[in-house]
């Protein structure tokens, strides 16, 4: 596998090698526009762009002419984030919407059909887990969780006839399970079917989920991508590399529907079919992303690099610290060697295992309490990818919806807390760390010796 920021795999053709990741963040799908030539992307924060004559807006809404239109199909923009994450993720085109939920949303969506079935991680994103399970399956769309992803039997054995996609995440949120991508990629494939990867907490600073075989990734791109905690956003990568033509009519919308032009979408767009039929799926829908919120996330990804490093480097050393710590029963990273994840992290993410993990503190449910109120450093929020750091408690939070018994399923104890680890000083952390863990334990000590 190679660096994260070194060249990618020449383009197909024999041209010279790609640049590093770090240069392709600031320049990868710049285009200058007008006759200003700004070097950075302008905000076009406008509904909709003027046709030159009748005829152009014919052209337009009937596909022959790719100028913009109006904001909820395309904007100059959105259009520039598209590239630039494309090109990050070695994928072969992008489409903003509004939200990562928007993103899952908008490619499963894209996908199936009443009466279909949904193959996911049983470990996931509380949020993508309710999508799945409730909301679609309202819709007559089935899903069922995988309950070991790392096991590729159990893969194979869940896929059926009416099966169109599998999905999974390639760091977990919040376990921090690292999903073995191309083994998972190797079983879709094998009977004919897409893997869609979200690669929200990876960041393809640290893995790119299409070069192991995955052939579509989501992110929310309101994390690491934009990493200031200031805007919403999702996206969704095209690999251009899944053979639709050749899954025996699987998937009508993409090779059997025909527009006017007498095409199929597979006849007409080729390697990223899938991806215009998501940009169908997402103007009728309507997850539209802002234009200052597409400038944002250009900005924030201009950085990423120098902050994933950072962040998954002082991740690594806070994780090390509380896995020593007596107030601390188990963390849940994979840098870890304890960790049963510790191999393929070395595998998929050799230059950070990212910023996000669990930890699990003695005393249950009233010692997280303790310690969550406790920290002076560490923001209370629900969010992740933030240039601050962040704590939560899943079982309370995100997973109030969840009794008992699934909660000791999925993992998620009294005692567990998600950390979404900043840009500050480490050793100041360790700090805030230290003396909120002091309180919890004080105030266990004493309710066990009847003294509160």
């Amino acid at each position: 596998m190679p660096r994260s920021d070194s060249p990618a795999r020449p383009d197909a053709g024999g041209s010279a090698p790609r640049l590093h990741f770090s240069t392709r963040q600031v320049h990868a799908g710049f285009e200058p526009e007008g006759p200003y030539r700004p070097r950075a992307t302008p905000i076009h924060l406008t509904a909709g762009f003027v046709f030159d004559d009748f005829e152009q807006g014919h052209e337009r809404f009937a596909g022959t002419d790719d100028g913009f239109s109006y904001s909820r199909v395309g904007n100059p923009t959105s259009a520039a984030a598209e590239r630039r994450i494309a090109d990050l993720e070695s994928g072969r085109g992008a489409l903003l919407v509004g939200s990562g939920q928007a993103a899952v949303a908008t490619t499963i969506l894209a996908l199936v059909s009443a009466g279909d079935h949904v193959l996911a991680s049983g470990s996931l994103y509380e949020g993508t887990r309710e999508l799945l399970r409730d909301d679609l399956a309202r819709l007559g769309v089935e899903t069922t969780f995988v309950r070991d992803h790392t096991d590729p039997a159990a893969w194979a054995a869940g896929i059926r006839p009416e099966t169109k996609v599998l999905f999974a995440e390639s760091i977990p949120n919040p376990k921090n399970d690292v999903l073995d991508i191309a083994t998972v990629a190797e079983v879709a494939h094998r009977h004919g079917r897409p893997l869609v990867v979200d690669n929200t907490l990876g960041t393809p600073y640290l893995v790119r989920p299409l070069e192991h075989g995955a052939d579509i990734v989501v992110h929310s791109a309101s994390k690491f991508l934009a990493g200031h905690g200031t805007v919403l956003g999702g996206v969704i990568v095209d690999g251009g590399r899944f053979p639709w033509h050749d899954t025996g009519g699987r998937y009508p919308q993409l090779t059997a529907h025909r527009g006017v032009d007498g095409r199929t979408l597979v006849e007409r767009s080729g390697a990223v079919a899938f991806l215009e039929h998501a940009r169908r799926v997402a103007m009728r829908f309507g997850p539209v992303p802002s234009p200052i919120n597409a400038f944002l996330i250009l900005q924030g990804i201009e950085t990423l690099s120098l902050r994933v490093a950072r962040q998954s480097a002082t991740a690594l050393r806070l994780a090390q610290w509380l896995e020593r710590h007596p107030s601390v029963e188990s963390v849940d990273y994979s840098g870890l060697p304890s960790s049963p994840h510790h191999a393929l992290a070395r595998r998929y993410l050799p230059h950070g295992q990212g910023a996000v993990f669990a930890v699990t503190v003695r005393g249950g449910r009233d010692a997280a309490r303790t310690f969550t109120d406790s920290l002076r450093l560490f923001t209370r929020m629900t969010h992740l990818g933030d240039t601050r750091s962040l704590v939560l408690h899943p079982a309370t939070t995100t997973h109030v919806l969840r009794d008992e018994a699934e909660l000791a399923d999925a993992g998620i104890g009294p005692g567990l807390l998600r950390l979404s680890i900043g840009l500050e000083e480490p050793d100041d952390l360790i700090a805030d760390l230290d003396q909120a863990l002091a309180t919890a334990t004080a105030a266990d000590l004493l309710q066990r010796a009847g003294l509160t």
